[in-house]
């Protein structure tokens, strides 16, 4: 692995990431496919087409769906799904925190129940790290807990010491699995994860912490899980400074258009979310002046694209009212467009911030962009 940034203007990174799958631009958007696909039934050639650098998935969903071991056997994740370019995996900490009614924690790690057929799973840092390295993706997350970001000190604080704890133990499982002669992809990254609520002590503490690791990149969880905006930005004002500038800066399960480009402002580079494709399933599409709801029917008889101007499948081809009258006709063509138009939307964003970082005018760009979506749609 070799990230290098190229120019900063202010906290902004613009930087490039190369790694055994290819060699990424960041600030990036990663397109989430949890089980190995795009929600919306889209390809991995229609990723390629929009521009998607990094596709994500979760280890968690696939270990209990299809399974790990199996798509070892096809020869890792990049060829059961046909995709070539980085592939991160998020490690099933997430879902500690979001299976909170199915789960017990322990020191060796957490019991679930699965959501699938309710058996019982074990997970801890050496079995996530197990299932990435069999599904042989490029950037392994480590294994944590993500707390409720309102969660008292005396829950969170022994909750991210554990989580310190599991990092360590997850280096070193990492470290052995790469060693071995029949493993996937022997030069799998590791991310650690910085973890503390909206407590800026304990998530300054940790950061310092997990740094002295000397990982190949590092994320900031458990945030976007109930807090306000303000108090997300805030912690990563107090945060972001005591991780490594030298690394990947990693703003997990975030968010809208406007969350990312506050945080790029903030020096961090890679960024994930459901919202592009969820928003797009539902009619719900992003332009520069703000998101569209195609169910209204003031869109029954709009020629218009999406947005005017925008190269994406959907608005190189197609009318609002046209894909309107997809959604109310229950024709999946409908969310498979909304869907390419969001992830596209997103992808040129990220194009936009790096051209605008390297000319060393990101403030104006961000606060331009931030008041057209404010502003609403030109009808």
């Amino acid at each position: 692995m070799e990230y290098r940034i190229l120019t900063k203007d202010g906290r902004a990174k613009r930087a490039e990431l190369k790694t055994v799958h290819g060699t990424v631009q960041t600030p990036l958007f990663m397109n989430v496919g949890t089980v190995a696909a795009i929600k919306g039934a889209v390809s991995t050639d229609d990723l390629r087409q929009i521009g998607t650098q990094v596709e994500l998935s979760n280890t968690y969903h696939l270990h209990v769906r299809t399974g790990d071991k199996l798509i070892k056997q096809f020869g890792g994740l990049h060829k059961f799904m046909n995709w070539d370019r980085p592939i991160l995996t998020d490690s099933g900490g997430f879902q500690v925190f979001s299976l909170s009614g199915l789960r017990k924690i322990r020191e060796e790690g957490v019991t679930f129940q699965s959501h699938i057929d309710g058996r019982r799973i074990f997970m801890g840092p050496e079995e996530s790290m197990q299932i990435q390295s069999n599904l042989g993706s490029t950037i392994a997350m480590a294994f944590d807990e993500c707390p409720p970001s309102r969660a008292d000190y005396d829950y969170i604080k022994p909750s991210v010491e554990r989580t310190a704890r599991w990092l360590h133990r997850c280096k070193a499982e990492m470290e052995r699995l790469n060693s071995l002669p029949d493993t996937i992809n022997p030069h799998q990254l590791l991310f650690g994860i910085n973890q503390g609520g909206v407590l800026d002590e304990v998530r300054i503490e940790h950061a310092k912490e997990i740094s002295r690791l000397d990982l190949d990149g590092y994320a900031l969880g458990g945030l976007a899980v109930g807090e306000s905006h303000e108090e997300m930005y805030h912690i990563l004002d107090v945060t972001v400074p005591h991780l490594p500038e030298n690394k990947p800066t990693y703003l997990m399960g975030v968010g809208t258009p406007i969350n990312i480009l506050e945080a790029v402002d903030r020096g961090v580079d890679f960024f994930d979310c459901v919202y592009p494709s969820r928003n797009g399933r539902h009619g719900h599409v992003y332009t520069n002046q703000g998101k569209l709801n195609l169910f209204n029917q003031k869109y029954e008889l709009d020629p218009r694209p999406i947005e005017e101007g925008c190269q994406c499948p959907a608005c190189r081809s197609y009318s609002r009212a046209y894909i309107r009258h997809l959604f109310k006709a229950k024709e999946m063509l409908g969310m498979r467009l909304c869907v390419l138009h969001n992830l596209y939307f997103y992808n040129k964003m990220m194009e936009e911030i790096r051209q605008a970082i390297e000319e060393h005018r990101y403030g104006e760009y961000k606060e331009a962009k931030i008041a057209g979506m404010l502003a609403g749609p030109k009808e």
